[in-house]
């Protein structure tokens, strides 16, 4: 069985400063052994990361469209951001990807989360639900995620949404090995959910990362 943080991000995200080192030796320390690295609108983080990592990596993209952000899995190139919730769909499925909806409720994140209508839109071809986060702090929040993967018969994911380091395996799945997008289906249907939620005070340093990487953008820019 594999303990699988299915939401992480990595200094290659406008918002984090987690070293792909760090990332590994933490997962190393706490048993983490599988990852899926959905860094914002690239997947250099995830590439890196697998060719590094001595355990499962599922290269993946957390993609901001034109209606809130979608996460594509077993991508083998980058989905560009800003296209529409239709268009971003077709590129993932085009390279043989999955398609999650991350934080699909979550009431703190109305600029983020897919709008509702436009999830009512792709609804046919979502694989995957995120239905436990560990930035989602309204635990009712969390269990309308989870009735709205029941209602529409869909995979149930989680995650830490991890920025730093330290918040990595909060969220994790126990689910047996998988080797390809759709054995890793089957093992997700087979997967216990064990969810912690992230302190609020966690959004500081947020904003301290955005400061500091815009800070060093334009110092090297000088």
């Amino acid at each position: 069985m594999l303990k699988a943080d299915l939401h992480v991000h990595t200094r290659f995200s406008k918002d984090s400063t987690s070293s792909i080192e760090r990332i590994i030796q933490h997962c190393l320390g706490i048993g983490i052994d599988c990852l899926a690295i959905t860094d914002h609108d690239t997947i250099e983080g995830a590439l890196e990361m697998k060719h590094r990592a001595p355990f499962t990596i599922i290269v993946s993209e957390e993609i901001l469209t034109t209606q809130g952000e979608i996460i594509g899995y077993f991508l083998n190139e980058i989905v560009p951001p800003s296209l529409s919730p239709e268009e971003t769909v077709k590129h993932i499925k085009d390279q043989g990807g999955l398609v999650c909806i991350p934080h699909p409720v979550d009431r703190f994140r109305p600029h983020s989360r897919l709008k509702p209508s436009a999830l009512q839109r792709i609804l046919p071809d979502i694989d995957i639900i995120e239905v436990y986060n560990s930035r989602t702090y309204m635990s009712k929040d969390t269990d309308r995620s989870l009735q709205l993967a029941n209602k529409n018969g869909l995979i149930r994911s989680a995650g830490s949404d991890a920025h730093i380091v330290e918040e990595i395996g909060r969220t994790y799945i126990e689910l047996p090995e998988f080797e390809n997008a759709e054995q890793f289906l089957d093992s997700l249907r087979q997967g216990k959910i064990h969810g912690q939620k992230t302190s609020t005070l966690i959004h500081f340093y947020n904003i301290t990362n955005r400061i500091r990487k815009l800070a060093d953008r334009i110092i090297s820019s000088v």
